[in-house]
Formats: C-alpha cells, sequence, structure tokens
C-alpha cells in the first residue's frame, strides 16, 4: 500500500554533547541545553517553532524535563518525560514521529539525556520489586548466582547459548569489540578513542562468561536531541529539504511470551528485536539487503553478534562467520556497524543513547561524517533496546532518494547552523548560539542563569 507522504516525518536538525565518564564534570541541566541548541541550530529554527518536547532519561526526578526545557523558553508547550531502560532515547524518537504523523504537531524536539553514577548499572529503587524481578530470577534459577554485573550476566549467558548452539567463539566477540574500538578513534563525540587488538580486549579485566571489561559498554554522562518536523513544516522551508531525512519506518514493540522460554537469548528480547526490524522495514518499503549503514545496540558484543543474526544481516545461526568475514566494517560486504563506535566505545549514557544513534545516521545520509562515511547510502537502520523490555527499529532515508556523497568540511560549513562540521568536530555552544534559537517571546534569564556561566567558562 502507498503511504501518504503528506504524513511523513523528518529529522530535520541533530545535536549531540561529547560522552563523558560520569564524573559530574557536567550537570543534566547544561548537557541538555547543549544538545537542545545545537538541533534548534541545525534546523534552522528557534524555540517559538517548538510545539511539544520530549525529555528521555532514566536516572532522574520527574520534571527534569522541563528543568532543560525551560532553559530555551517557557511558551507553555507539552513536555512528556519518557523512561523505557535503554530505549528510552528511540521511545521519545518513536513519540516525536507519532505525534507527527497523527498530525499534533508540526515541530517536536527530543532531547535524551543522562547523569549516571560511576560503575555498572544499579537501581536506585531498592525498597520494592524490580520490574526485572521476574527475568532475573529466571535466569538465575537456569545460570545460578553470580556477583557479577547483573546485565553483564544477561547478556553473558545469552552468548555462550550462542557458542553451544552454533559454534561461534570468544574471539568471535572480542573481533566485534575490536572494530568498535577501532571506528571510535573517529567519533569526536565518543568517551573512548582508543583501538585495541583483538588479544587485548580478550585479555582485558574478566566481567562474565565470554565478556571482558572491554567488550562492555560503560556508564556515561551526555546529551543528544533531535527536531522532528512534519511534511507540511518542511514545505513551507523548501531550502532545508536538502538536509531533511525521512523516518520511512518505525517500530516500537514490547516482548511476547517467548521471553520466557528459559533460553538465554530469548530473556534478553531477541524475538522482539527480530519482529521490530520486520515491520519497520515493511513500512519504509525496503529489504534487509538495502541497509548500507547500522547503529545498533551493542551493549555488549554478545549482543551485537545476537542482532546481526536477528535483524537479519547474517543467515539463523551464522552471524559469527559474517564477523569472521570482515563484513562489519570497512572493506567487507557490509552493513557497516556502528561507525560511531557504537555503545561499547561511544558510552552509553541511557536517555542520550537514541538520540546519539540518530545524529550519526543522519550525518552519514547526508554525507557530513566525511572521516567515517558509508559511501553509498540511501537507507540506513537503527535498533535501540531496553531490557524490561522495549524495543525501537527506525529506518531512515534520504529524503531525496539519492544515494550520500562525501561532503568536505568546507562544504558543510556553508550549510551547516553551528558554523562547522558537527558530525567531524565536537565544540561547546556560545551564548550567542544560545540567543540565536531561545525564544523570542516567552524566556527567562534567570532559569538559564547557571548553565550560562558554566558554558561561559568553559569557551
Amino acid at each position: 500500500m502507498a503511504q501518504n507522504s503528506s504524513h511523513n516525518a523528518y529529522v530535520l536538525g541533530v545535536g549531540l554533547t561529547q560522552f563523558l565518564k560520569p564524573r559530574r564534570t557536567r550537570e543534566y541541566p547544561e548537557l541538555g541545553y547543549e544538545a537542545g541548541v545545537k538541533a534548534m541550530l541545525d534546523a534552522k529554527i528557534d524555540y517559538d517553532s517548538v510545539e511539544a518536547g520530549i525529555a528521555c532519561y532514566c536516572y532522574g526526578d520527574t520534571t527534569s524535563g522541563q528543568r532543560i526545557f525551560y532553559q530555551f523558553g517557557m511558551t507553555g508547550i507539552e513536555i512528556y518525560n519518557v523512561n523505557n531502560a535503554c530505549a528510552t532515547g528511540s521511545t521519545g524518537l518513536h513519540l516525536g514521529r507519532k505525534m507527527i504523523k497523527g498530525g499534533l504537531a508540526d515541530c517536536v524536539l527530543v532531547i535524551g539525556f543522562e547523569q549516571m553514577r560511576p560503575g555498572s548499572i544499579k537501581s536506585v529503587w531498592d525498597d520494592r520489586p524490580s520490574p526485572l524481578g521476574p527475568s532475573t530470577k529466571m535466569m538465575e534459577d537456569e545460570f545460578g548466582k553470580h556477583d557479577s554485573p547483573r546485565n553483564a550476566q544477561y547478556f553473558g549467558n545469552a552468548g555462550q547459548e550462542y557458542m553451544q548452539k552454533y559454534g561461534a567463539k570468544a574471539e568471535d566477540f572480542a573481533e566485534i569489540a575490536r572494530i568498535s574500538h577501532e571506528h571510535s578513534q573517529k567519533n569526536p563525540y565518543a568517551q573512548f578513542r582508543t583501538a585495541y587488538s583483538r588479544e587485548e580486549i580478550l585479555n582485558s579485566t574478566p566481567v562474565y562468561g565470554p565478556l571482558t571489561k572491554l567488550q562492555c559498554s560503560p556508564t556515561s554522562d551526555g546529551a543528544g536531541a533531535a527536531v522532528i518536523v512534519s511534511q507540511r513544516f518542511l514545505d513551507a522551508r523548501p531550502h532545508l529539504k536538502s538536509q531533511a531525512i525521512l523516518m520511512a519506518g518505525q517500530k516500537m514493540m514490547t516482548d511476547g511470551p517467548e521471553v520466557y522460554t528459559r533460553s538465554a537469548i530469548d530473556l534478553v528480547g531477541f524475538n522482539m528485536s527480530q519482529d521490530a526490524a520486520k515491520l519497520a522495514m515493511q513500512e519504509a518499503q525496503v529489504q534487509v539487503k538495502d541497509i548500507k549503514v547500522c547503529e545498533l545496540h551493542d551493549c555488549f558484543s554478545t549482543n551485537e553478534l545476537l542482532l546481526l543474526d536477528g535483524l537479519g544481516f547474517s543467515e539463523p545461526g551464522k552471524a559469527h562467520e559474517l564477523v569472521r568475514r570482515g563484513d562489519i566494517t570497512y572493506g567487507g560486504r557490509g552493513p557497516i556497524i556502528n561507525p560511531s563506535g557504537g555503545l561499547i566505545s561511544k558510552g552509553h549514557p541511557l536517555g542520550a543513547t537514541g538520540l546519539a544513534q540518530c545524529a550519526e545516521l543522519t550525518w552519514q545520509l547526508r554525507g557530513w561524517a566525511n572521516n567515517r562515511l558509508v559511501q553509498g547510502t540511501d537507507v540506513a537502520l537503527q535498533h535501540n533496546l531496553g531490557l524490561g523490555g522495549a524495543v525501537v527499529v527506525t529506518v531512515y532515508k534520504r529524503a531525496d532518494g539519492q544515494k550520500n556523497r562525501t561532503l568536505s568540511d568546507e562544504e558543510v560549513r556553508h550549510v551547516s547552523g553551528v558554523g562547522y562540521n558537527p558530525a567531524v568536530e565536537a565544540r561547546y555552544v556560545t551564548p550567542e548560539d544560545g540567543e540565536r534559537v531561545r525564544s523570542k517571546t516567552k524566556r527567562h534569564d534567570y532559569v538559564l542563569n547557571d548553565t550560562a556561566k558554566k558554558l561561559a567558562a568553559r569557551i
């Protein structure tokens, strides 16, 4: 069935902060402000054009979104605070797209952010039942209790099951991590930008099962943002159509009963990822072979291997062969997986992760990511997963139907709203940047005061 183009939703602007070790060197109001300013500058709008705001975070009080959005202006718009585990950022993108496609808004600003604590992820609500209680009990019944981080146990067990069923080896998971670390060297926003050999990864600190420290995503502080607009909004600004990226297909899903089959692979949401990918590609009218680049939820290297299979990039049970052939990195047959470095190297500030994936694929499709570009791309796929559970798969296309081409930094500078190429250079926002996008009629400097002082000191 042909889609009604008048209901299209586009990513018109994106913005990122650098992802940092969680040491409170930057607080969430400043991080969210920077990402939001960059996204609006990229979209060439100001806050008075924004009709709804969506704040995505896991660790924070109830109206943390308002704390960020009020810095742009106090225009009275709807502001939603979203929490959906590690899929939080993409859940915000999904909500924004639904608002646009449903005719409820023409311009939505989504900001994902996180200010985390050092060390492995722990619940702050230890006085009540855990949402993962049934899953954790099943895992412990099947695989025993261990002192290692809980999430590493989930994905380590799944990796071990894949090894036993299909013949993958520990070296295959290490190779995935090696590729992620290698890719991250060219991403200025990545928390870690050091390359490691496969042997160094295998010999790093053991965590659980086949997983070592360099195969696990770190806790992080950071923020990302996206401006999502309607066809009507874009048609009124035809000069921006060359940078608009069509959200051609998207599916959000939660677990089916398969999650409790006592399979470690099923327990980490394999089936919902598989089903969501099929439905998102069906809506976008593309096939797996059309996907040239993918930002995939590699919270652990074992999960990436599972998802190469689950998303259809390999034959069932053959994902490790795809890795061994070198097909998931530059020079291989593709698709190129996580040119950003992925969660393993880029970092994993939970609420910001989905927005960072969106930004990377937007820059890839525009041709701005010129130091890591996946050439000839016109379709890209994003996968963002949360245990407990939720998954969002999004298929992006260039709005003009063409394939990307490499743009030089000079070419990008002339069309970029920030005056440089943000895909290859990470900068702070200036007071002047903020003035360009803040509300012209309903602002209060009192709200911004603390953030403005911090940013001025950094610059």
